[in-house]
């Protein structure tokens, strides 16, 4: 049964940052605040039903944005194997929306297909990929319009005229301010976020279901040591009671609010949400770090416990790396700093630089030749290829990629089981290269030893490789443009007969790490040895 002063709680009249900061915020409750941003620019300007899409089409242009591609549209799953994120230029999702607007007698398909006859010849590619797929699984979500901690991402500050500050927040210190803009209806799965959040309605209609941290054990959260840990594991319609017992009492827990134009939402760090999104709904939100866990009610006890499992499974695992405190800290400042929400699942980051003569985009548009590469590079390359040829069977290496392990079964165990380098030779190797020197070495075995490179992904990387490799190529994007980054990712993946499975081998070598740190966390602090639940599958 909800507790009273849980409930949400409506103002119609906006309160002043003191009142906010003194009386609402502590309280860690959800609160709608009516009619907050109507004195907006956007309010008016960005209205799809007075031109809004033409002014947003005219002010951002041809930008590039990431869109969200979801095959489950129109949910949106947070995991990010449900999911990917996409380039996409603004003006190609907004042509789409102005589809939807004048469009409305039953004749879409017909209008679309004029449409994309009469773009523009400079977004033939962008049109062939939106409409090659269906447009309505298509979102944006979480674009920058401001970031104050990662400037360099800030997709649509050119919009940022149009929005200013929320008066209750008017005394914050914000982490950022980002977009959200559907055309079909659609709905973010079951999550909570590690800041605070308000949300606020541009135009359209949202509908937020919430539930308090304290309902955490009812919504069966997603493993912490998984890519998805902040979200929730059942489907919210029809839950399968025989798995999620005790999800029958969800009900209990849940609060509904509707929100339209010019409504703000104050999400709480912790809250879960879902939220449904009405066709051509257009919102911004703000996100800034709570206050410090002293003083917070009850309630929000279980999302702490899991936010300080998870930090104490980080340390864990920096320390399985043997890395030292000071890579410790930075890591743990960069998984902590901004919310890792329903979409936000991988971003590149960081400017070229030099390395040598030649610079990444010159490798990545030329084959990066083998007596080009400085003699240290070129002696990592051949260690590498020595180790996977060691590992695995010589003569499954000539071309075909159904590759079978030296001593199999043995063989198997021992990848499953090694979270440690210690004697891992493939992941220490990687370990000890410069993320710019392994930008190279890559590139030149996809160029010349694609089968290796295949099979070293698929069957040589134990989790800790897994976990390694990851990290480093999380250090190169750091090095490197975001057109570079793409351009590596797709000479990389491009070896791999089937793509989704190069990332599902990572993805599972990073879990099975993780997850082996988090039952040494269980261990050391808690005094439990624990099997762990089974691995999760597609």
């Amino acid at each position: 049964m909800m507790e009273e002063d849980l409930r949400i709680h409506t103002f119609t009249e906006i309160p002043s940052s003191e009142l906010f900061t003194s009386q609402i915020e502590p309280k860690n409750v959800p609160a709608v605040f009516k009619g907050c941003i109507k004195n907006w620019k956007a309010f008016s300007r960005w209205n799809p039903s007075d031109g809004g899409l033409i002014y947003l089409q005219e002010r951002v242009g041809s930008v590039v944005v990431e869109a969200m591609l979801s095959r489950s549209a129109p949910v949106f799953y947070g995991d990010i194997r449900s999911h990917e994120r996409v380039p996409l230029s603004f003006s190609t999702f907004i042509r789409y929306c102005l589809c939807l607007l004048k469009n409305r007698d039953g004749r879409r398909d017909d209008f679309l297909e004029s449409q994309k006859h009469n773009l523009a010849v400079s977004d033939t590619e962008q049109t062939d990929l939106l409409f090659g797929e269906a447009p309505q699984q298509f979102f944006l979500a979480q674009v920058p319009i401001l970031n104050f901690e990662k400037k360099e991402h800030m997709q649509l500050e050119c919009l940022g005229e149009d929005i200013q500050t929320p008066v209750p927040l008017e005394a914050k210190s914000l982490a950022s301010v980002n977009l959200w803009m559907n055309s079909m209806k659609a709905r973010s799965s079951t999550h909570y976020d590690p800041h605070h959040n308000l949300l606020c309605i541009v135009s359209g209609c949202k509908e937020v279901t919430l539930w308090p941290p304290s309902a955490t054990p009812y919504l069966y959260p997603l493993p912490l040591y998984g890519e998805a840990s902040n979200h929730s594991s059942i489907t919210l319609e029809e839950p399968d009671l025989s798995i999620y017992p005790r999800a029958a009492c969800l009900n209990g827990f849940s609060q509904k609010v509707i929100l339209h134009a010019g409504d703000a939402l104050f999400i709480p760090e912790g809250w879960f949400h879902q939220v449904d999104s009405e066709v051509l709904t257009i919102a911004v939100n703000f996100w800034w770090r709570s206050m410090t866990i002293s003083g917070m009610l009850e309630h929000m006890d279980a999302y702490y416990l899991r936010r300080i499992l998870k930090r104490l499974t980080d340390k864990e695992m920096n320390k399985m790396l043997h890395f030292p405190s000071s890579s410790m800290d930075k890591t743990m400042t960069c998984t902590t700093s901004q919310p890792n929400n329903a979409y936000r699942d991988h971003e590149h980051q960081g400017t070229s630089k030099n390395c040598g003569n030649r610079t990444p985009k010159d490798e990545l548009k030329s084959k990066v030749m083998l007596q080009d590469l400085e003699p240290c590079a070129s002696q990592s390359l051949n260690e590498l290829i020595s180790l996977v040829h060691d590992r695995l069977n010589p003569s499954k290496l000539t071309g075909s990629t159904d590759y079978s392990l030296a001593g199999e079964n043995d063989d198997n165990k021992r990848k499953e089981d090694s979270c440690s380098s210690d004697d891992d030779s493939v992941a220490n190797l990687i370990l000890t290269l410069h993320p710019l020197k392994i930008h190279r070495v890559f590139l030149a075995m996809a160029n010349y030893f694609p089968r290796t490179l295949e099979a070293l992904v698929l069957h040589a990387l134990t989790p800790v490789g897994s976990e390694i490799l990851t990290r480093k190529f999380e250090e190169m994007d750091q090095l490197i443009s975001g057109e570079d980054q793409n351009q590596f990712y797709q000479i990389f993946y491009g070896v791999f007969d089937d793509q989704s499975a190069a990332m599902d081998v990572l993805l599972n070598g990073k879990e099975l790490f993780a997850r082996q740190a988090f039952e040494n966390v269980l261990d050391k602090f808690l005094g439990v040895n624990p099997e762990g639940p089974k691995q999760r599958t597609k």
